[in-house]
């Protein structure tokens, strides 16, 4: 008996974990869903850039380098520039 009425007591607060649990994962694919939206319109301005002749590589690579900060992609170049003379390659 002490089992059920403990049940009682608790529906509340079940019912709000498994209605804050339910507009989670509504959030999340919702999120998923703009996502892939995003995705879609960004593999889509790569394909338009390929079509007026630039260098979909290139551009990817801008776009990574502009992310990092200057500093940290100073080193990294130089490191590289480092490497590919070690390699006889400059």
């Amino acid at each position: 008996m002490a089992t059920t009425a403990a049940v009682r007591d608790d529906e509340p607060a079940t019912k709000f974990a498994k209605d804050q649990l339910k507009s989670i994962i509504e959030r999340i694919e919702r999120l998923e869903e703009e996502k892939k939206a995003i995705s879609d319109d960004i593999r889509d301005v790569y394909a338009e850039s390929k079509g007026n002749g630039y260098d979909v590589k290139a551009l990817r690579t801008i776009v990574r380098l502009r992310k990092q900060d200057p500093n940290e992609r100073a080193e990294a170049e130089t490191i590289l520039d480092t490497y590919m003379q070690a390699l006889g390659m400059i």
